[in-house]
């Protein structure tokens, strides 16, 4: 079949009006119809074909009889029906809610997150809707608010006129304002945690259930800017691509297309009459009408005047970011989405002691063939960053001094370009271990984040106003590099007492043999001094102090919102965070009549780095 019309299914939420019975044919029996799901294969509410040889069957039921084919290769990624398409009529105000994302949601409900878009088809003089927060709250806030009645007031009133579009992404805090008409296209979920109600009751004559402990865990607490990079469509995202179509019945009274074996088509109408034809197939259509249009049906025209929503669902987007971590020992190459969510991790050895070009040709390659096992084309992936310790040129992509992995002037940038021709950008490693956690760890709810790595080396970065704060001449923030006791130990870029010299897992191994004469792992140090061994408890002793010290000078120049501990030797500075907490509140410029950040170990473990660094660009 070339074109199949749907009937909705109905729902009569207590806010929801009579516009889409009275206005848009609709047929319903009860006296509030808020919904109409037009196109739709969830069991909630599934819409069923009205014409040709599956009459009476629901779309579901016609899928599983044709096979996924009707649904095109660009839908072999999905689980499930990609996508629902409603009516809706608020003649009331819509709760206060917020939808989780697919990780979240597949975890905690079994089923799709949802990010959706709203065509606004008619609205009242006074109309408006809620969309994100007008400034940041902190989780805190958002939670004392919803306690006490007072969300509405830092939530974004957006007013809304005939034809305005709003793309509303997972996490968005939102409602539809009463005196409003829309036509909404989302992934095929019904997942929806209500955050504020007005005080309304339901049927049963108690107030609607809340979902406030899931809210706070997937809502965005930050202003929305609107979107408006899907041109040439009206939305645009990995889940549909919504096309407008206009006909005005006399100059333009004919719209010819054509679905591929890549995707079905969704025709929406929302106003005109006329019809729709595919193969040897005519369709009559009205305003309020559905069709569905089966992957690789070919041409087909629509004829007549319309307003038109059209939906599509297109190859994934080319949204995937190579993340690079080069290390003394090992390097990772991963893959990350456009939520910072890592795909893919690989991990393979350096090889430090080869000439640069050498470790390079060998990491292009090994991500060459990350790529070609995933299945992922190049043309796919936007953009490399590649974190490396040492001092770094960005803007010119030169590593121009590395202790580490002894490195001094390398082009990494022109050499990677030769394997991978997408945009790349270098930074140090630290600079993208805290950018990662402060996009996708523990730092992702905070602006201002400074991250201390603990490992072969010392390295810090700085994260301002949600970006890496790395000064305006080359260099950057070498906080590892420090000097916290003077005269101390020679440190690897050749001053003394520098906190490298004193808290990396070197310094920590060169002090414990010292004191026992034995070759110590840092754990099997740790372990020691928390079993009673007097010299280790010493050295560990010493070893908080000075990380202390260094962590309070931080702070009292930078004054970030979080300090984070990351790099091979966080797990056990963990049982430190005590001691740590009590230095900071104690040498912070101000003490406890200043604002001093909490301490934490980072989230991402070993895998900063590489997300960090996929997110340069």
């Amino acid at each position: 079949m070339g074109v199949l019309k749907l009937k909705p299914a109905c729902k009569d939420y207590l806010w929801g009006g009579r516009r889409l019975i009275e206005e848009y044919g609709k047929k319903y029996d009860g006296e509030v119809l808020a919904e109409t799901w037009e196109l739709s294969c969830h069991p909630d509410g599934p819409s069923e074909i009205v014409n040709g040889s599956y009459a009476g069957k629901t779309l579901q039921q016609y899928i599983d009889a044709e096979g996924k084919e009707v649904l095109g290769t660009n839908c072999r990624r999905f689980r499930d029906f990609p996508i629902l398409t409603k009516f809706i009529d608020a003649r009331d105000n819509l709760s206060i809610q917020v939808h989780p994302d697919n990780r979240y949601a597949l975890k905690n409900e079994g089923q799709y997150g949802k990010t959706e878009m709203w065509y606004v088809m008619d609205a009242g003089k006074e109309a408006f809707l809620y969309y994100g927060f007008k400034r940041e709250v902190s989780v805190e806030e958002f939670e004392e608010r919803i306690e006490k009645d007072t969300l509405l007031e830092v939530l974004h009133a957006v007013p809304v006129q005939k034809g305005d579009v709003l793309f509303i992404e997972s996490g968005t805090i939102h409602a539809i304002g009463k005196d409003i008409l829309i036509a909404e296209i989302q992934q095929n979920s019904n997942v929806t945690y209500r955050v504020y109600d007005y005080g309304r009751v339901g049927k049963d004559g108690k107030k609607r259930d809340l979902h406030i402990e899931k809210a706070l865990a997937v809502t965005r607490r930050v202003p929305i800017v609107r979107d408006k990079s899907s041109y040439p469509h009206i939305a645009d995202c990995d889940y549909f691509t919504v096309d407008k179509l206009n006909l005005d019945g006399r100059v333009m009274k004919k719209m010819e297309g054509y679905v591929s074996d890549a995707s079905f088509a969704s025709i929406l109408m929302l106003d005109g009459e006329g019809t729709i034809i595919s193969g040897e197939e005519t369709a009559v259509f009205r305003k309020g009408d559905s069709f569905f249009l089966p992957a690789g049906s070919g041409k087909y025209t629509v004829e007549g005047s319309c307003d038109a929503l059209i939906t599509t669902i297109r190859r994934k987007a080319a949204s995937v970011r190579i993340g690079i971590n080069i290390g003394v020992r090992d390097t990772q190459i991963g893959l990350v989405d456009v939520h910072q969510n890592l795909l893919i991790c690989e991990t393979m050895k350096t090889d430090a002691d080869r000439p640069a070009e050498e470790v390079v040709q060998r990491i292009g390659q090994r991500t060459l063939s990350l790529l070609e096992k995933q299945g992922i084309p190049m043309d796919q992936c936007v953009s490399a960053g590649i974190s490396v310790p040492g001092t770094v040129d960005s803007r010119k992509g030169v590593v121009r001094y590395s202790n580490n992995i002894r490195w001094k002037q390398v082009e990494l940038v022109k050499m990677m370009s030769e394997y991978l021709p997408i945009p790349v950008r270098v930074a140090n490693d630290a600079d993208c271990a805290a950018l990662g956690e402060a996009a996708a760890g523990a730092g992702r709810d905070c602006q201002d984040v400074v991250m201390v790595t603990l490992g072969v080396g010392v390295g810090g970065g700085v994260i301002l106003d949600g970006e890496i704060c790395a000064g305006k001449n080359v260099g950057g923030n070498e906080l590892g590099h420090m000097v916290i006791v003077e005269d101390g130990e020679r440190c690897t870029c050749g001053r003394r007492g520098c906190l490298e010299a004193c808290v990396s897992s070197g310094a920590l191994i060169r002090d414990a043999r010292a004191a026992t004469g034995q070759e110590m792992t840092p754990k099997e140090v740790f372990a020691g001094a928390a079993a009673g061994d007097i010299r280790l408890k010493e050295i560990v002793d010493r070893y908080t102090r000075r990380l202390g010290t260094g962590l309070v000078n931080i702070v009292n120049i930078f004054r970030p919102q979080l300090v984070l501990l990351g790099g091979e030797l966080s797990p056990q500075a963990e049982t430190l965070l005590p001691s740590l907490r009590e230095m900071m509140k104690e040498g912070c410029f101000g003490g406890e009549d200043s604002e001093y950040p909490e301490i934490e170990i980072g989230a991402l473990g070993n895998k900063a780095g590489v997300i960090g660094a996929a997110i340069l660009l």
